[in-house]
């Protein structure tokens, strides 16, 4: 019951956001939309940011999936595919957030999904773990800027070019950490 009622809340807020911006979700039209109580909703999350990060974590999963396959293209196309595919959430979080709690929130969360797809490449290939820590940095800053511009674009930039080239860049300078 405690997952279906998770699944319920997380549905429910993607529901919201599609409609509204996220300062505008509140816990107490969630759980009157969820039709539960608010300590149900406390049951599973302190407050409606543990709620975000708990949605942007179950993306990430399925980003990781493709870094897994060791297809860093096919990973940066589907988190933007999937960026535009959902354009009003996007914009709704982007848009809400302040510039410092979104650059905090990306870096924390991707950090630890960016430093395990270069770590285990240096792993591999019994790399230097200093370097493969600047290289996975690299990235994550690159990709952040890049991300960036592609929201300011309004999400109209060519896709399928731009992760080629930064998978291309991107299998560069992991190369690099190899020698």
């Amino acid at each position: 019951m405690a997952n279906y009622t998770k699944d319920l809340i997380l549905k429910t807020f993607f529901d919201m956001l599609e409609r509204m911006p996220f300062e505008k979700i509140t816990i107490t039209a969630l759980i009157k939309e969820c039709n539960i109580g608010r300590n149900t909703f406390y049951y599973h999350y302190e407050d409606i940011y543990d709620l975000l990060d708990d949605a942007y974590s179950q993306l990430l999963r399925r980003y990781e999936v493709c870094l897994q396959n060791d297809d860093l293209s096919e990973a940066i196309k589907t988190i933007l595919y999937d960026c535009r595919k959902n354009r009003e959430k996007v914009y709704h979080i982007y848009n809400s957030l302040t510039r410092e709690r979104l650059i905090s929130f990306i870096f924390d969360r991707t950090d630890s999904l960016i430093l395990r797809y270069v770590m285990s490449i240096a792993e591999e290939f019994d790399a230097d773990s200093d370097h493969a820590d600047i290289v996975a940095n690299v990235i994550k800053y690159s990709f952040y800027g890049f991300f960036a511009r592609f929201l300011w674009n309004d999400m109209k930039d060519d896709i399928e070019e731009n992760a080629e080239m930064l998978a291309f860049v991107y299998g560069e300078l992991i190369e690099s950490m190899l020698f």
